[in-house]
């Protein structure tokens, strides 16, 4: 039973993370995409409610299911893949790590460290495959911190509040 539940709750995230995009790409083009990565929220919620293999799964097959529909991310897939997978993983995992912790203090240690992490990962991907030889650490600190800020801002406000509400109401673990 909860095997299902878990496969269905990540197809969810996963469908989630393409709706959103596919509305937001309508009516606010890469601009608002760009200010808000609103693929960001399912899958890192997926590594905190439901866990690190289903937030891996959510990662990675989230943006190369929007490139497929929406054609986004504009410049392939293959980086925010690893961005997000890594995010999915390892929110999941410090949730089970940090399980001594209060609930909204293990919420913020598991979401900082994977946004860490996985802004890592997306920039080694980008670096060393995707752009070899022509990407820099000033344009990595731009694209992935200081041009995602106020997405960094909206998922350490908002993903906390969604976790903590579907766990009050039973929906998730504690």
């Amino acid at each position: 039973m909860n095997r299902t539940r878990n496969i269905v709750l990540t197809g969810l995230m996963i469908a989630i993370g393409i709706v959103i995009v596919t509305v937001l790409k309508n009516f606010g083009g890469q601009p608002i995409l760009r200010l808000f990565s609103p693929m960001h929220f399912p899958v890192l919620i997926a590594g905190l409610v439901i866990g690190p293999v289903e937030g891996l799964i959510c990662g990675v097959l989230t943006p190369a299911l929007s490139y497929v529909i929406n054609q986004l991310p504009p410049n392939g897939p293959l980086a925010m893949m690893a961005e997000l997978g890594v995010y999915g993983l390892i929110t999941g995992l410090c949730m089970r790590t940090f399980g001594k912790e209060k609930g909204i203090v293990k919420i913020y240690i598991s979401l900082i460290i994977a946004m860490i992490i996985g802004r890592i990962a997306g920039g080694l991907v980008t670096g060393f495959i995707l752009n070899a030889g022509e990407y820099s650490i000033s344009a990595w600190i731009s694209a992935y911190f200081i041009g995602t800020a106020p997405a960094i801002i909206a998922d350490l406000i908002l993903i906390p509040l969604i976790v903590r509400a579907l766990q009050r109401a039973g929906l998730a673990q504690k």
